[in-house]
Order: C-alpha cells, then sequence, then structure tokens
C-alpha cells in the first residue's frame, strides 16, 4: 500500500488513545484545565458512569470568545512558547492535546467567559469536527459539557469495564485532587446525588474526614520535611490502619497526581517490618520541588515521571515518612492475658461461658494475623462455597483440649495424634456454616443495636455498598443511607451480636472492589465468607477454657471443618507416628 499521511480526524483519534482511555481521563484533564485557570470552585457532574455525560464547570479565567475554536485545536495551549519552556512547567497541562482529543471522540461544548467580556461565548465539537462561536449568557469561567463519549469509536466502548468500576476511577481521581488542592471547593453529582463536596477551606484534615469518616481522619499521621530544596507534606496512616491493596497510595509531584513506582517504594520501604505481608497503608504525600528536577513529559497522560536525582528523591521521602512514622508510633503494650499473669479470680464476674464474638483488637488491622490478605475468593475457596456438602475423610474425630499457645493456636489431643487449631481460620468455619445453615432454612435472625452505628466510606466505595443493600438486608441487617456516603446500622444478625457493624460493611465494599464482575451466582455466599472472616475471633486474642473448649466443639460439628471459608487450612495434624520417629523412638523409613 502507498504511503500517505492520515487525515485530521483519524489522526485525532489516535491522539485521542493516548490521552483519553477511559471516562475517568476525561475528568481528569478538564479538572486540570480549571485548576490551571486558577478555579476556586469546581461542579463536576456524571451521567452513566461518565459514558453519556460528563460536564466540568469552573470560575477560573475563562477563555476568550475569539480563542475559543483555536483551543479546541491540537497542539494549541497557553502553557508554553518554546520547547525551553519543558523544563521549567509549572501548570497541569502543557500540552495542547486535551480538549482537541476529547472533542474527537464525543460530542463537546464549550462554553466560557473571561472577566473583561460582557458576556461568553459557546461552541460545539462533533467527533472533532468544531462548529460556528456564538454569543450567550454566560457566568465568569468555563463549563465543558462532554456527551456521547466514544460514540463513533465503537471499539473503544466495548474495552471499557462495568459502570461501577468506570464509576469508582472518576470517584478516585476527584478524591485525590480534592486532598492535594484543599483551597478548590469540589462538588461532584451523580445525576440528582451530591457525591462528594467540599468546603475548600484549606484544611486537608476535613477532607480526609468527608472522605473515610471522622474515626479515620483522627488516626491520620502528618508528614512535614524540607531538604535540599524538597518538601514533602501530608498524612500517613499509622500501622494500626491499613488496607489489603494499594489504591489508596496517593502521591502528587508539584500539584501533579503521578503514579510513580520509586515513590511507592519508598514509601512502603518505610513501613518495612511494620506491617504485615499483603497489607499497605492510606497515604496523601504531596511533595515539592524545583520543576527542572522532575521531567513530567514522559507520557500523554503526564502520569509518569522522571527524577535528575532519583536516589536522592526516594531516600528523602523514605526517611521523611520514616521518621514521622516512628515519631507517632508508640511502643505497644504487652496484654498481662498472653504471660498468664491474670488470675480465675480476675476474670469479670459478668463474662458468660462460650466464646466472646466481640472485636477487642483495632478493626483496620484486625484482619493482619490471617494468612488470607484480602485477594479474591478463588479456587479451593470458591469450590468449599460451591459445595458444602460433608467430606469423606475431612471431618475431625472428638478431640481433648489441652490449651492455648501464643494466643492464637489451641492445642488439642485426639485418638491419632495431636490437632495445632488456628483460633481464626476456625471461628470463620464456625460462622459461616451457622450462617449459611440460617440462610438455607430461610431465618436469619436479627438483633437491634442499642445505639445506630453510624459509618462513613469514600465515595468510591459508599457507591459499591449502596448497590449491595438488598443482600445485606437478606443476611439480618438493618443498613440505610444516612448523608452523603453515610450509611446507618441499625440491626445485625444475632450471630454477630457483639461484632463491629463497620467492619462488616468494610469488608463487603473490599469484596465487590476485588472482583470485577460483582459475584452474581455465588454473591450470597462470599458475603457471609467475608463478613465471618472479618468478625472472627483474631490471631492474638486471648480466650478462657470455656471459650476455647466451646469453640473446638462447634468446629468438631463442621461439614468441613479442616478448612476455613476462604480455603485455609483451619489445623495441623501431628500424627502419634510422627511424633515418635521426631523423638527418635522409631527409626526412620
Amino acid at each position: 500500500m502507498p504511503i500517505r499521511l492520515l487525515s485530521s480526524e483519524v489522526s485525532s483519534q489516535i491522539a485521542a488513545g493516548e490521552v483519553v482511555e477511559r471516562p475517568a481521563s476525561v475528568v481528569k484533564e478538564l479538572t486540570e484545565n480549571s485548576l490551571d485557570a486558577g478555579a476556586k470552585n469546581i461542579s463536576i457532574t456524571i451521567g452513566d458512569a461518565g459514558r453519556t455525560l460528563i460536564e466540568v464547570a469552573d470560575d477560573g479565567h475563562g477563555i476568550p470568545a475569539k480563542e475559543l475554536e483555536l483551543a479546541a485545536s491540537r497542539h494549541a495551549t497557553s502553557k508554553l512558547i518554546q520547547s525551553e519552556d519543558l523544563f521549567h512547567i509549572q501548570t497541569l497541562g502543557f500540552r495542547g492535546e486535551a480538549l482537541a482529543s476529547i472533542g474527537s471522540v464525543s460530542n463537546m461544548t464549550i462554553t466560557s467567559r473571561v472577566e473583561s467580556a460582557r458576556e461568553g461565548a459557546r461552541m460545539k465539537v462533533d467527533g472533532g469536527i468544531s462548529g460556528n462561536v456564538e454569543k450567550v449568557g454566560a457566568p465568569l469561567g468555563t463549563v465543558v459539557r462532554v456527551e456521547n463519549l466514544f460514540y463513533n469509536v465503537p471499539a473503544r466502548l466495548k474495552f471499557l469495564k462495568t459502570d461501577t468500576t468506570e464509576r469508582r476511577a472518576i470517584d478516585s481521581l476527584i478524591t485525590r485532587y480534592a486532598l492535594a488542592y484543599p483551597n478548590v471547593r469540589f462538588k461532584v453529582t451523580d445525576g440528582k446525588q451530591v457525591t462528594l463536596q467540599t468546603a475548600g477551606d484549606g484544611d486537608r484534615r476535613t477532607i480526609l474526614a468527608s472522605l473515610y469518616g471522622v474515626e479515620v481522619a483522627k488516626q491520620m499521621l502528618e508528614v512535614m520535611a524540607t531538604e535540599e530544596g524538597m518538601t514533602l507534606t501530608g498524612f500517613i496512616s499509622p500501622v494500626s490502619l491499613t488496607r489489603s491493596n494499594r489504591r489508596e497510595i496517593t502521591f502528587f509531584i508539584n500539584g501533579r497526581w503521578v503514579q510513580e513506582i520509586s515513590l511507592n517504594s519508598a514509601l512502603l520501604q518505610a513501613y518495612h517490618t511494620l506491617l504485615m505481608v499483603g497489607r499497605y497503608p492510606l497515604t496523601a504525600l504531596f511533595l515539592e520541588m524545583k520543576p527542572e528536577d522532575v521531567d513530567v513529559n514522559v507520557h500523554p497522560t503526564k502520569a509518569e515521571v522522571r527524577f535528575r536525582a532519583q536516589d536522592k528523591v526516594f531516600s528523602f521521602v523514605q526517611r521523611s515518612t520514616r521518621k514521622a512514622l516512628l515519631a507517632y508510633t508508640p511502643v505497644p503494650a504487652v496484654s498481662p492475658q498472653l504471660w498468664g499473669t491474670r488470675s480465675r479470680d480476675e476474670e469479670s464476674p459478668n463474662r458468660q461461658v462460650g466464646i466472646d464474638w466481640s472485636i477487642g483488637h483495632d478493626e483496620e488491622n484486625s484482619d493482619q494475623f490471617s494468612v488470607d490478605s484480602g485477594q479474591s475468593v478463588v479456587g479451593s475457596e470458591q469450590s468449599q462455597i460451591e459445595n458444602r456438602q460433608p467430606e469423606i475423610g475431612l471431618g475431625v474425630p472428638l478431640l481433648r483440649l489441652v490449651g492455648q499457645i501464643g494466643a492464637t493456636y489451641l492445642v488439642a489431643e485426639g485418638p491419632d495424634g495431636l490437632y495445632l487449631i488456628d483460633q481464626h481460620a476456625a471461628h470463620e468455619r464456625v460462622l459461616f456454616e451457622k450462617l449459611m445453615s440460617q440462610h438455607e432454612n430461610k431465618n436469619i435472625p436479627s438483633q437491634s443495636l442499642l445505639a445506630p452505628e453510624v459509618v462513613t466510606l469514600p465515595p468510591q466505595s459508599a457507591k459499591v455498598l449502596t448497590e449491595q443493600l438488598p443482600f445485606l438486608n437478606h443476611f439480618g441487617f438493618e443498613v440505610e443511607e444516612f448523608g452523603t456516603n453515610t450509611f446507618q446500622v441499625r440491626a445485625m444478625p444475632t450471630l454477630f451480636a457483639g461484632g463491629s457493624s463497620s467492619l462488616a460493611l468494610k469488608a463487603l465494599v473490599e469484596d465487590f472492589e476485588e472482583d470485577e464482575s460483582p459475584l452474581q451466582a455465588e454473591v450470597e455466599a462470599r458475603l457471609a465468607a467475608r463478613v465471618c472472616k472479618r468478625l472472627a475471633v483474631k490471631g492474638g486474642q486471648a480466650l478462657t477454657p470455656d471459650e476455647q473448649r466451646s469453640l473446638l466443639n462447634d468446629l468438631e460439628n463442621c461439614q468441613s471443618p479442616r478448612t476455613c471459608p476462604h480455603g485455609r487450612p483451619t489445623m495441623i495434624h501431628l500424627t502419634v507416628d510422627m511424633l515418635e520417629k521426631q523423638f527418635g523412638r522409631r527409626g526412620a523409613r
């Protein structure tokens, strides 16, 4: 085939593929333009997870009517003039590709007015073709309305993920920029519902409270460090407040959100030896440095950067974060129960016989003793859920309790040897089978809480939980929306009486966030498995002999006592023959 120049329409769509990957990309580019324009109020409206509508309105400087058509052209920008300016970039945008790329794959309308003009101007761009500029009445600032995204590139539409996933990406993006620019008022609307609204008063901790709840915001540790022209500010979580993935790790460089592997590595190095494997902190860190020391012109999305002195930046972030972490982290106190210094007579007189199902540890760190670090339910877990019939040869004989080791493992004697039992995994199995039995019998008793518990979630998590409220109510929870991204829990299943309802809700959100297709066929069983994991007794929680014996008896009565609902073993069996070999009472065979 002969070589030929691509048409402007095709070349624009190719360029759009680099800049506009999904609806969240459009929101990012338009929000950055608003921030560059000095906006103090940014209002974002989303329809159908961004597929049919994305509108970003601001009160920034605006675009003069005579420059409106040029603004939607490729490589048109007001932020740099010559190549040397690339090494001194102090704005978020500079390529001049965003509006042109967005307009080439959507129906875009730009309405803007500058302070010196008495009236505004409006222009429509359909599939990369600009219309006439017309005069209209408009407030100061700019409104960009993007409709029918990817209508002329249907192949791109097929690659978009579910509405829940796309909306979560948008919410996650906006919450990051709300933290980075606390002096700007952000308002996000999904249809008629406001999902995020910040005060713009400059207080980042207030924004953290609106995103994650007051309790989480109180726990966050502040970072402030300066060294050789670099400044690091923001918040990190204590070691007791973690997540099962890296989604809540946020870095901004000179006001720009970046996804830089070296910065993530420096942060995790600061937490080295302090976190369990598979757990990650919540962070919002903002690094300020000389523009010439960082190259942001690496990728069209401007999410990747390169440092002139990468080792120096790595060391600064690692040391500053570690110093703040250790300064706020107290030396952990050892519970007297672990050393057996508490006598039977000192036990609480109100303590009842049986296992204490309540959570005695920090809720965010409650499952760190579990080998399962929050991964999706797959493999052996799925087989356990799908087939909960008695397993041939997988039962356990009657066991005699010996005691507890390290406040984590039970020791029991059976007719064929010794059994070491993980109390957390064992309790998971017990709770799971009891709950699923009640579910199958359509009889899940519920108990009203004395005082309703209020739980605040990030916008992206709140959206997921809202869609799953019918399943919660089916399982004996009574949960209702209680304001923006806030829920009120009025009742819980009697089986979990004394447990934390906030743990249960957060467990459900993590489960659905980690699964791309929200668990269509096995949703009830997986919900049950996730809740039971969070509300089971934890490793490190001392149990009385009566509680240990009760757990052992309940495990013996389970249909599948040898694994927890996630497929992890509940016990290790040491046969008498194995013990005799280890002690040299029998020769090796």
